[in-house]
């Protein structure tokens, strides 16, 4: 981190401090901003984490999730709670987004807040509002940053196991369980040091990978069977949702994510795209091997962005209108994906 003794010196003192994430955070996003309220609150500070929206239910089990406050569409207390806690925050440290625009109705608060801001990111091109910086796009994991600056700091002797559990958690799903070709030698060391603080890696996996609902697994095989579509002139694999289909399988935050990567992992393509209808939005979530920057396809032409082979995207025309648009804009990318 940049200026490293101030931001030392900012954390020396107990002050009221609000964490913030992404709008559907996922392991990364949960997983590094419990894992710095749990250093954070045994250095003194008082600290709640603040998501702007729910998450999925295989996140729940996570150490201090049961202080989380998440705001929901059904109800407006916790928006007007979070709101007020950003402008009484000291400290808000704004973990595992680039832009403030993916903290949706958070965004404005968060910007006007007088508090001091803190951005610990690994995402492409990240948006100038914050006092402190920790951003490194070369970093698998916003969790692996977070060990990294409790590093610097030379408090690791703080790491218990359920901030290890949680950091842990970031680190192994962003890196696709140490399969993405984002995984280098530090992902493996912070691991390890993390295991030694106590996370255990079966149980981790388990709770994350391997405990899904039946609906889920049924939504699962309907996408394989039905909606995966295969263009080998492209080496491109989509797959749709609508809110029609979404509903008759009982989907629930969560449902969909992981899905993008079965297209991806079919012999010959280089770019998976999932697209699924959030009522207000269409959602895309897009995959890509090697040197095809889905990032810039997702920044051009979805008003979104990420990381060069794994990005989001939205749109707010029809699902099928976004489908036509998609496969309108192929053309453009054809040779590169031919590559």
């Amino acid at each position: 981190m940049k200026n490293l003794e101030g931001f030392r010196s900012l954390i020396s003192q107990p002050k009221k401090v609000v964490i913030v994430t992404h709008f559907k955070p996922d392991a990364d996003a949960l997983g590094s901003s419990l894992g710095l309220s749990g250093f954070l609150k045994k250095k003194g500070h008082e600290v709640i984490v603040i998501t702007p929206s729910d998450y999925p239910d295989f996140l729940v089990w996570m150490p201090g999730n049961e202080t989380v406050l998440a705001l929901s569409k059904d109800d407006s207390k916790p928006e007007r709670k979070a709101i007020e806690l950003i402008q009484q925050a000291e400290v808000i440290f704004c973990l595992d987004f680039s832009s403030l625009s993916r903290i949706n109705k958070l965004a404005d608060p968060v910007k006007n807040a007088k508090g001091i801001k803190v951005l610990i990111d690994h995402h492409l091109e990240p948006e100038a509002f914050a006092d402190f910086e920790k951003w490194n796009t070369a970093s698998a994991s916003t969790a692996g940053l977070i060990y990294e600056l409790i590093e610097e700091l030379g408090e690791t002797n703080l790491i218990d196991k359920n901030i290890a559990t949680c950091l842990y958690s970031g680190l192994m799903t962003d890196t696709g369980g140490f399969r993405h070709n984002n995984t280098r030698h530090q992902e493996f060391l912070i691991a390890s040091e993390l295991v030694a603080k106590g996370a255990d890696p079966h149980t981790i996996a388990q709770n994350i990978y391997d405990t899904n609902s039946l609906e889920r697994l049924r939504l699962t095989g309907f996408v394989l069977s039905q909606k995966l579509v295969v263009l080998p002139e492209y080496n491109t694999a989509y797959m749709t949702l609508s809110q029609e289909e979404l509903k008759k399988f009982g989907a629930q935050t969560g449902d969909t994510e992981g899905l993008v990567n079965y297209g991806l992992s079919i012999k010959g393509v280089k770019m998976a795209v999932l697209m699924y209808d959030r009522k207000e939005e269409i959602k895309l979530s897009f995959r890509s091997l090697g040197d095809f920057s889905v990032n810039e396809l997702a920044r051009k032409h979805f008003e979104g962005g990420g990381h060069r082979n794994a990005s989001g995207g939205s749109s707010k025309l029809s699902l099928e209108d976004t489908l036509k648009k998609f496969l309108s804009i192929l053309p453009e990318y054809q040779s590169l994906l031919n590559k």
